[in-house]
């Protein structure tokens, strides 16, 4: 199996996504610069968070400009498995890959705490280790983490199952709307999510309730 992880300037959070994809595949993933044009045959591909270009004009929307993006589109489009986490998720709904947008935090503050999340979906690529409804802890640290899309979007988000993870019990952190913190695309093989699953899969990290979202990745390539 081999796995590529995109870097931007500003990555951070992309050591952690070598560390839990290592840790749980058994073989370490490439790592791949924003600005290469090609991208090596690939099994799964992963956006790390971080704040790519400073979060300049808007979170994720110059790192959706490079040019590996093209690559990762047409790997969309053959249907690969694409995760897109914090900093992530913002590049694929800029790029166009998501629907729906993220926007400023309702606080206007950035968060940094332990969440809990529901999965709303246990029928796709990325959370079929899961079960339908199961509650979870993970960590969020976002300032522009509150999505956002039109009403007519959101009944088809809604109605087609794309809708992968809700904030659970409260603890929606930024104001998202239904409560959503992650979304797939319409063909479900590309998955946008806020909070950090990759820093809860061990022991050592306090839990290992983000362990299933990547069994379940790789269990589906493997």
């Amino acid at each position: 199996m081999k796995t590529a992880i995109i870097q931007f300037p500003g990555s951070n959070r992309d050591r952690d996504m070598i560390a839990a994809i290592a840790l749980i595949s058994g073989v370490k993933p490439n790592l791949i610069w924003h600005q290469e044009e090609e991208l090596p045959k690939t099994d799964l591909i992963i956006i790390p968070g971080g704040f790519s270009y400073g979060d300049y004009l808007r979170a994720g929307a110059i790192a959706a400009r490079s040019p590996i993006l093209e690559q990762v589109r047409q790997y969309a489009e053959r249907g690969t498995p694409i995760l897109g986490v914090c900093n992530g998720f913002q590049i694929l709904t800029e790029a166009g890959l998501l629907p729906g947008g993220l926007m400023r935090n309702a606080s206007l503050k950035f968060v940094c705490k332990e969440i809990k999340l529901e999965v709303s979906n246990a029928d796709t690529i990325f959370t079929s280790e899961y079960e339908q409804g199961e509650i979870i802890r993970c960590p969020v640290a976002h300032h522009d983490g509150n999505y956002f899309t039109s009403p007519e979007s959101l009944k088809e988000i809604e109605g087609n199952g794309q809708v992968a993870f809700r904030y659970a019990d409260g603890t929606n952190p930024n104001g998202s709307i239904n409560d959503i913190a992650g979304v797939l695309n319409s063909s479900k093989n590309v998955l946008g999510l806020m909070p950090h699953p990759e820093n809860l899969i061990e022991a050592a990290h306090g839990g290992t309730d983000g362990r299933a979202l990547f069994e379940s990745a790789i269990r589906a390539v493997a």
